[in-house]
């Protein structure tokens, strides 16, 4: 047989496939479409239990083509219409509006008491960082120019006096003032968070430091304010949006540490396995920790330049502080948790 003939008997092959098929695609074809239009419940019964068996005898027809060799551009059709009906069968047919009523109705809180035991320990790990930042600073002050960017060192050093300190606190705010560093601290935390979650899965060992590191800075920067006697009214400048913002960092480092220590250490499941359940519980709580920072977002950027007063500004970091513990360890409990 010439080349042509053989070119001519794969031609009719694949037409002779095709015809034999092609009713069963177009319908199947139809009905994805339609459904990725958001439009299932303009679909009949018969075509709502026809797509499990179409879809079926999509994969089917896709092996024979591909055993056969058959048209390129027929395999290249039928394995984008699996893709796709893939998702249609098997995949969560929900809107991005119900998706986001659960997601705050209960799914995200859920998620982070699912990882308990890793905010725990990222509590401590943060809580350390501050206290090494301030018994480093406080045993030898050249360590503050070793922890706090060079950027943000004006009036804020060792041997600063009590008025310089309290006029960054206080009253209206030069550019080189303390909202400067306040806008890097969110600039910087919002990083953290999000390094914190991403190199969780080194065994979790890059989130600890980040996090050591992190807290190191602030507290390095509070032994500086506490030498003058301004602890409460740096920690209530800092508390309106820090509540929040430390809040979210703590998050997306237990998170990172919970993929961590789900892989170095997975019990009677695989490592894939664990790595995959634990990724989706860590996934679920960074979508919130992007919220979190929105949130920080705005109160660093509003809340903080309008409210002059340490009360005050306890008030407000305090009431978020509240409102985000009542809303992860007491709202949600009824129903599924995101990892079943």
């Amino acid at each position: 047989m010439s080349n042509e003939q053989a070119l001519n008997a794969a031609v009719l092959r694949s037409d002779r496939f095709r015809l034999e098929r092609e009713a069963d695609w177009i319908r199947l074809e139809a009905i994805v479409t339609r459904m990725e239009k958001g439009q299932a419940r303009l679909l009949s019964d018969e075509d709502v239990l026809a797509l499990p068996t179409l879809y079926r005898t999509l994969l089917s027809s896709l092996s024979i083509a591909r055993e056969n060799s058959l048209d390129a551009g027929l395999i290249d059709y039928l394995e984008g219409l699996v893709l796709r009906s893939y998702f249609m069968v098997y995949g969560t047919q929900s809107s991005f509006r119900r998706w986001l009523g659960s997601f705050f109705g209960g799914g995200w809180s859920r998620a982070v008491r699912a990882i308990q035991f890793d905010i725990w320990v990222a509590l401590l790990v943060m809580i350390a960082g501050a206290v090494i930042g301030y018994v480093l600073v406080a045993g030898d002050s050249d360590w503050f120019y070793a922890l706090v960017p060079a950027d943000f060192m004006d009036v804020r050093v060792p041997g600063a006096s009590e008025e310089a300190l309290r006029g960054t606190l206080f009253g209206a705010q030069e550019e080189g003032g303390l909202a400067v560093f306040a806008a890097f601290l969110f600039s910087n935390n919002a990083q953290v968070a999000l390094l914190a979650f991403a190199l969780g899965f080194a065994f979790a060992i890059p989130s600890i430091l980040l996090l050591i590191h992190n807290m190191a800075l602030l507290g390095a920067m509070l032994w500086v304010f506490a030498q003058r006697g301004l602890t409460v009214d740096f920690v209530g400048w800092l508390s309106i949006h820090g509540t929040t913002e430390l809040f979210a960092i703590l998050l997306a480092g237990a998170a990172g540490i919970h993929v961590g220590r789900s892989i170095a250490f997975p019990g009677a499941q695989s490592h894939l396995k664990a790595a995959s359940d634990a990724g989706k519980r860590a996934a679920l709580v960074m979508a919130g920790v992007i919220f979190m920072l929105v949130c920080a977002g705005l109160l660093e950027g509003f809340a903080r330049q309008l409210i002059d007063n340490t009360i005050a500004r306890f008030g407000v970091g305090g009431g978020m502080l509240l409102l985000w513990l009542i809303y992860f360890f007491g709202f949600g409990r009824e129903g599924r948790r995101p990892d079943a």
